[in-house]
């Protein structure tokens, strides 16, 4: 029977997604593997005895996420759509002036970088980490209810 999954790993796993990073979630015991290039490779050719100890034991771990068919890799940075969340955030602010300068700070190039400057400099940093958190967690929740996987 598939495990109950934790929806708090989820979304804390989905915030770690990057080029850099991915994540697996075995669906029966529930637990969420997140692993780099390097890791991958060393795992898949099971070139384990020169790895350091710590990476050692996650290795077999990696591995059977690569080659276990129920494995569901979390979606990446791409699916997720922080711009839109940064866009949903600005049309949600009752401040037109606030609005106005977080959609300004959105569009071209740097805008995430732009956007976490305008956040700070309008002191609404509080406000944004919160709307991303719940918009993480309904993500996830509907990422879960897709792949019709139990959460708590």
């Amino acid at each position: 029977m598939p495990a109950v999954i934790s929806l708090r790993d989820v979304v804390e796993a989905l915030d770690l997604q990057s080029d850099e990073l991915t994540s697996y979630l075995d669906p029966d015991s529930g637990e969420i593997i997140t692993f780099n290039e390097e890791e991958a490779v060393m795992a898949e050719r099971d070139d384990w005895a020169h790895a350091p100890d710590w990476m050692r034991e996650q290795l077999p771990k990696i591995k059977r996420a690569l080659k276990n068919d129920r494995a569901l890799p979390l979606p990446d940075r791409a699916h997720i759509d922080e711009w839109r969340m940064m866009l949903d955030f600005a049309d949600e602010r009752a401040n037109s002036n606030i609005r106005a300068q977080l959609i300004d700070a959105i569009h071209g190039d740097g805008a995430f970088r732009l956007f976490r400057r305008t956040i700070e400099r309008l002191g609404v940093e509080e406000q944004w980490h919160q709307f991303r958190g719940q918009a993480m967690e309904r993500f996830a929740r509907q990422w879960l209810e897709e792949n019709n996987l139990r959460y708590r």
